[in-house]
């Protein structure tokens, strides 16, 4: 007798392969069976007539090191169907660091959902000596969906130096070479960077290489934030490419974009660079369906920007959700000036092309990632991302503007994600692999989250499975701590 059949569905596998009409088995956390089982003896049935059912989702790229630890009613992935995520981007990670203080952007991940920030609070700190003491902390209390989990390169210059406005010396290198490679043999499956932001914008090319090593041939991956993603995003892309063909390592490029008007138009060219590397190393990138972007808050990228609006500020919690120039205007000041004096705080930024979005969402390397950042304490307004990504994606673009086909949709987040992160049994529809499934409507499937609005529930998703159990129906959370660590095997 099956566990769970779940029947009626027009099957999206996860592959890009055409949907079919589909029944499935479900017993002890995985797929046994697709096909027509009528009549078989299930302990358990899910009607699934009239949706689509598909592979859960992958989140390509999150910053949910800290939101892993927590059990929010309202979850911002599970209520989108996602049931993985990569964590860890952008060269932060919760661990291997004890810190009270941290430099931006490390400080993102001290506030969580809920409004629970700073160290050894429920929303987890950064009190993690070792990235195995994070690990155990999420196997004492199991996270709600899977997780991958990469280690900021940030976060390793932070433990190992004193000055971070210069490239590590041989020692330093060597410490955070060891806490890579600790990293490793706990599960983590590689290394992410951030040398756009300051704390690590002194590291050289060389120094990324170096630090990598435990990385190479394989053993791990490693995802970059690039340098510059504006004027100078060429330079910064071949540096990319130079650690990841050094480091004989596969390549994710972080949410690839271009910023500001003066770029518009430039992704024929960047995605061009990134064939040819292809062709002679493992590159993917990740990206999300949106043309404004959201971190901390930087005054030099207000002039690039056609607005900004600011998501939380500790300086002045009440400029919270609104557009920095306007405030600026009715305080009668500069923007910039203003900008930097509500730091530290966060922005998003409204900076990019809907043509260059368009170009990159197709692209056939590229995955989707939310790059979310959960809200700071009571004040925070977060990007629309971190709850609408993967709706967006299924409603505005596949079945609104028939930009891409609902399959390659899927695929993009499913299939080939779990393909580039090397994550064994899940992103596809197979007998055999685990049960990680998400039941939607095609017809009614939307985002809702807006910039005035940023978490309100997606529509049209129906159920999730994290390994057969049912976390999701109707739309509403109905099991926490299903989730599994997705840890790198030797």
């Amino acid at each position: 007798m099956l566990d769970l059949l779940i029947h009626g569905g027009e099957v999206i596998d996860g592959s890009g392969a055409p949907r079919w009409r589909a029944d499935l088995g479900v017993s002890d956390g995985r797929i046994v069976a697709m096909g027509d089982l009528a009549g078989t003896v299930a302990f358990r049935h899910l009607d699934a007539r009239g949706h689509i059912v598909a592979p859960g989702f992958i989140d390509s790229h999150s910053h949910d090191d800290a939101v892993l630890l927590q059990h929010p009613a309202r979850h911002p992935k599970l209520e989108q169907g996602v049931t993985t995520v990569i964590t860890g981007n952008c060269g932060i990670s919760l661990a291997p660091l004890i810190a009270s203080t941290v430099p931006a952007p490390l400080d993102l991940l001290q506030d969580g959902i809920g409004g629970v920030g700073g160290v050894g609070g429920a929303g987890g700190g950064f009190v993690h000596a070792r990235f195995a003491n994070y690990v155990q902390a999420l196997r004492t209390d199991a996270p709600d969906l899977n997780a991958a989990l990469l280690v900021g390169h940030t976060t390793l210059r932070v433990g190992a130096m004193a000055d971070l406005d210069r490239a590590a010396d041989a020692n330093e290198t060597k410490h955070m070479q060891a806490a890579l490679m600790e990293a490793l043999q706990a599960g983590a499956i590689g290394m992410s960077t951030g040398v756009f932001y300051p704390p690590a914008r002194a590291a050289t090319t060389q120094e990324l290489i170096d630090v990598g090593q435990p990385l190479a041939g394989g053993r791990g991956i490693v995802t970059m934030h690039i340098r510059d993603e504006s004027d100078h995003i060429i330079n910064a892309l071949k540096e990319a490419f130079a650690v990841g063909r050094a480091l004989n390592a596969p390549l994710v490029l972080s949410h690839h974009k271009l910023i500001g008007q003066a770029n518009h138009g430039r992704s024929v060219q960047t995605l061009a660079l990134v064939e040819e590397a292809a062709r002679t190393q493992s590159v993917c990138l990740d990206c999300y369906p949106y043309t404004a972007s959201s971190t901390m808050l930087l005054p030099e990228r207000v002039a690039s920007s056609l607005d900004v609006q600011i998501t939380w500020s500790h300086t002045d919690p009440t400029a919270a959700g609104r557009s920095l120039r306007q405030l600026a205007a009715e305080r009668g000041v500069d923007a910039t000036a203003l900008a930097a004096a509500l730091m530290p705080a966060g922005a998003i930024y409204f900076a990019m092309s809907d043509v260059d979005l368009d170009r990159i969402l197709t692209h056939p390397l590229a995955m989707i990632g939310s790059d979310g950042l959960a809200p700071s304490g009571d004040h925070g307004q977060p990007h629309p991302r971190l709850w609408g990504t993967f709706p967006r994606l299924l409603g505005h673009y596949a079945r609104e503007r028939q930009l891409l086909a609902l399959e390659a949709a899927v695929h993009k987040m499913t299939g080939l994600t779990a393909q580039r992160f090397g994550l064994a049994a899940r992103g596809l529809l197979r007998p055999g692999f685990v049960a990680d499934i998400t039941v939607f409507d095609a017809a009614t499937v939307a985002d809702r989250a807006t910039y005035a609005n940023p978490t309100a529930a997606p529509t049209g998703i129906h159920s999730v499975l994290l390994g057969g159990k049912l976390v999701v129906q109707g739309g509403r959370v109905q099991r926490h701590g299903a989730g599994a660590l997705l840890l790198r095997k030797d």
